[in-house]
């Protein structure tokens, strides 16, 4: 018994050695999409700010595929010691759980550090397509089933479902294309190379302000505060569309506690910021509520959504692609 406790403090001073010494070297943040879009943004924003509070470079990679399960296996399967983060959103750190088979368990093999901003999705499509209006719209692609086309990012992500529920309501039909990342699905749709995407806003907010895309009705209840000129779905004629997603931080299942309440705090500072904050707005993003700020509320809230989304996902018959 003495051997045991003597094992035990030992370990216990070794753990709480390691937390204060914490990071010691260069933090990897990977992000569960190719980069170019508005969760590489939020992530290289959230990083640079972090890393002025942790003493530390935070070094951003971008790793997506296979509805970003790719990536947070890799995260999964680093040392639990916070020097490798999971970044990523409710779709590859939810729904792709229920898509694809994964490796790991989406619950048990993660340690949820902090809720990140949240933001709505919007039907938006090419600046030449001719309908004017959501209603324009749902009366065109009634007329032509299955012959417009529409963005996918990845099957296992809430665009995919945001255009599945579109159909669903309007009783439209329309060929999704999937594309690895938002940026490059963004990319096709200014080019004019496809019709319609049921985007993340803020990913296309810069080609919608520039007129290179049009922009028919956010998915969600009020008016979107920097679009305030596009209606919502409901106001638009289509009601019963709401669509968003929110963000998050993970590491991998037994990181010390003390080192998750570190990366939780420097996270949180960045959110509290007046200029990231400004700049978190400009995003187009929502901050998430003070009481789901520490790492327990967000695993509380990361287990919900997996027990909300998983029925809905393997009802609507989703497969990998």
């Amino acid at each position: 018994m003495r051997t045991a406790i003597v094992a035990f403090v030992i370990a216990a001073t070794a753990c709480a050695a390691h937390a204060q010494s914490y990071p010691s070297r260069p933090i990897t943040m990977v992000v569960a999409l190719p980069a170019g879009g508005a969760v590489d943004a939020l992530a290289r924003l959230m990083a640079d700010h972090m890393r002025g509070t942790l003493g530390q470079t935070i070094v951003v990679e971008n790793m997506g595929g296979a509805g970003g399960t790719l990536s947070i296996t890799r995260v999964v399967r680093a040392a639990p010691d916070g020097y490798t983060l999971g970044m990523g959103t409710l779709g590859q750190y939810v729904i792709s759980g229920a898509v694809y088979p994964l490796p790991f368990d989406m619950l048990a093999d993660l340690a949820p550090i902090a809720l990140l901003p949240n933001v709505p999705y919007w039907m938006v499509a090419r600046k030449n397509l001719p309908p004017n209006s959501l209603k324009e719209l749902v009366e065109v692609l009634k007329a032509n089933p299955d012959k417009a086309s529409a963005t996918s990012v990845g099957t296992a992500s809430m665009a995919r479902f945001c255009g599945m529920g579109f159909q669903r309501v309007t009783g439209t039909s329309f060929q999704f294309v999937p594309y690895r990342g938002g940026a490059p699905a963004l990319n096709d749709l200014a080019a004019g190379q496809i019709d319609l995407s049921c985007d993340l806003a803020a990913n296309s907010l810069t080609q919608y302000r520039a007129g290179n895309i049009k922009a028919y009705a956010v998915m969600t209840k009020a008016r979107w505060f920097v679009a305030p000129e596009v209606p919502t779905a409901e106001e638009a004629g289509v009601p019963g569309l709401y669509y968003s997603t929110w963000h998050g931080l993970w590491a991998p299942k037994g990181t010390p506690a003390e080192v998750v309440a570190r990366i939780n705090a420097a996270a949180n500072a960045a959110m509290t910021d007046p200029e990231v904050r400004k700049r978190i707005a400009a995003l187009g993003m929502d901050l998430p509520p003070q009481d789901q700020a520490t790492s327990a509320a967000f695993a509380a809230f990361h287990k919900a959504e997996v027990e909300k989304w998983y029925p809905i996902v393997k009802a609507a018959g989703v497969r990998p692609e």
